[in-house]
């Protein structure tokens, strides 16, 4: 088999595989339901999406782990903010107030 065959062949593959979970939700519509212990579990999935994409962001510092550092404080101050106020604003200001602060201190 060709590199090239090779290669249109993944681009198919990967475009069905993104397409046919997400087709199927829309071409079966209500007849389908999903068992309950799905539905629960999904209605954490943008949770766990967003916990995928920050942790690592934020405990990883120049390639390595790194569990004390700016972002850790400024992300423990931004869960106090939302655990201390309704404020929806609070938690960012907090949290970028705490991290620039510590950056600061540390001569970053």
């Amino acid at each position: 088999m060709s590199a090239e065959l090779l290669l249109w062949l993944t681009f198919i593959l990967a475009g069905l595989a993104t397409t046919l979970p997400r087709a199927s939700f829309i071409i079966l519509g209500s007849r389908v339901r999903l068992p309950s212990v799905v539905q629960r579990a999904l209605r954490y999935a943008p949770a766990a999406a967003l916990a995928a994409i920050v942790v690592p962001d934020v405990l990883v510092v120049s390639g390595g782990f790194a569990p004390l550092n700016p972002k850790l404080a400024g992300v423990a101050a931004a869960i106090a903010a939302v655990l201390l106020s309704r404020n929806p604003w609070l938690p960012f200001i907090a949290g970028m107030a705490v991290l620039h602060g510590v950056r600061a201190l540390a001569g970053g």
